[in-house]
């Protein structure tokens, strides 16, 4: 019996031992037609074994690294890509870039530093002074689930002023409450308050009437 501690080592093991045999049997081949012939008819069979690899972008130039990586990189055959090395394999890749946050207000995130760039180059107007406000209401939405206590207004506006450079300021207004954003959501809630209203109102006849008949019925009894 033969265990596979005797075999030899698969590379990738995902690929399995049968195709780990056919590409040592591909490094046999005599010439180098033959041998490109049936690289191809591998990369074929790989492509089958692992349908999940079409969805990628470029594919089939993984399955040709993979196919040099399964043969040790001793394989002489013609390739439509650049063959891979060893030193390619073993080079570290790159380390990411990460944004870089000011100071101590990363809690903030990305996309705030984004909206404040983007406030900065509007002209002044109802536009950019409606952008602040929502930059600010979600910086101190973020701040209270970052610290999870209360934070007051003046302190979201020092904040909001550091970020932008002074180039940015709320401080002419006492609190958010007092915004336009506040008092345009508040009308509309007030808006959606009286049609409610209304519309009860106009329902009040109809159940007066249905209990009006239901009084007739019984005192007809």
């Amino acid at each position: 019996m033969e265990y596979n501690t005797q075999k030899s080592q698969l590379h990738l093991p995902e690929y399995g031992r049968i195709i780990q045999q056919l590409v040592e049997r591909c490094k046999e081949l005599p010439t180098k037609e033959e041998r490109s012939e049936m690289a191809m008819a591998i990369i074929d069979f790989m492509g089958q074994r692992n349908p999940h690899l079409r969805d990628e972008e470029n594919y089939k130039h993984k399955l040709w690294d993979h196919l040099f990586i399964l043969a040790n990189f001793e394989l002489d055959v013609e390739s439509p890509y650049p063959f891979p090395t060893i030193d390619q394999l073993a080079e570290k890749p790159k380390k990411m870039e990460y944004p870089k946050l000011q100071g101590d207000f990363k809690f903030y995130g990305k996309s705030i530093l984004q909206l404040i760039e983007k406030a900065i180059e509007l002209e002044t107007g109802d536009e950019k002074e409606a952008l602040i406000e929502v930059i600010a209401n979600n910086m101190k939405k973020s701040y209270n689930v970052y610290n999870k206590e209360h934070v007051t207004d003046d302190v979201i506006f020092r904040h909001l002023k550091e970020l932008s450079e002074n180039r940015l300021d709320l401080t002419g207004i006492d609190s958010l409450e007092k915004s336009k954003i506040y008092y345009a959501n508040n009308s509309n809630r007030n808006n959606n308050n009286n049609n409610s209203k209304n519309t009860n109102n106009r329902n009040q006849p109809a159940k007066r009437r249905f209990n009006n008949n239901n009084n007739n019925h019984k005192n007809r009894r």
